[in-house]
């Protein structure tokens, strides 16, 4: 029986399959166009992985009490755990040779940009903001692929946008020419009234 293992272990040790969960948060977060290909089951553990940071960040939004800013600080420090956004205690040191270890750069992007731009987008949603798109097969191994991105991006909203100005013309070309009709027709029985 497989009770309590709910996650695809993905053919990965424990480690590795949390730090590539982290790996794929942090693409998807700051990625431009807000989603990113990948396979369908890494797209299938990579979906609740990222909608809990995005609650995180949602639940930061909504204190307007005393010791907000501390429950906000406790939240944002809870969502730096589903990235690599230094938030490991480990040596600075502890690379190869004494070396110094890069700082984190896109982990802390992709928190920065979670509780600035992700939170305020999704304050009135509870829940679902992401979508998984299938593609199809991949032609070296054939794995199935998917698109995991975010829901109510920009590029969505101006296409939602776009397609309303579209049908407000439409409609607007279909009165006017409804219109035109009408006039023509009225124009025609005058002409007809005229000659009897």
């Amino acid at each position: 029986m497989r009770h309590l293992k709910a996650h695809r272990k993905l053919g990965r040790t424990s480690e590795h399959r949390h730090s590539m969960l982290r790996n794929l948060a942090t693409s998807l977060i700051n990625s431009r166009e807000e989603r990113i290909v990948t396979t369908l089951p890494k797209a299938k553990e990579l979906r609740p992985f990222v909608e809990r940071a995005i609650t995180l960040s949602r639940r930061a939004r909504t204190f307007s009490d005393e010791g907000s800013a501390a429950q906000a600080l406790h939240l944002r420090r809870q969502a730096a755990g589903f990235f690599h956004a230094g938030n490991m205690t480990v040596s600075e040191t502890t690379g190869k040779r004494g070396q110094l270890r890069p700082e984190r750069t896109a982990g802390v992007a992709a928190l920065k940009r979670l509780f600035n731009d992700l939170g305020e987008r999704y304050k009135d949603r509870p829940g679902g903001y992401t979508r998984i798109l299938k593609l199809g097969y991949r032609e070296g191994d054939r794995a199935e692929l998917a698109i995991i991105e975010l829901v109510d991006n920009p590029r969505e909203v101006e296409a939602a946008e776009a397609a309303k100005k579209r049908k407000a013309a439409a409609s607007k070309k279909r009165k006017s020419s409804k219109g035109k009709e009408a006039k023509e027709e009225a124009a025609e029985s005058k002409a007809e009234d005229s000659e009897s």
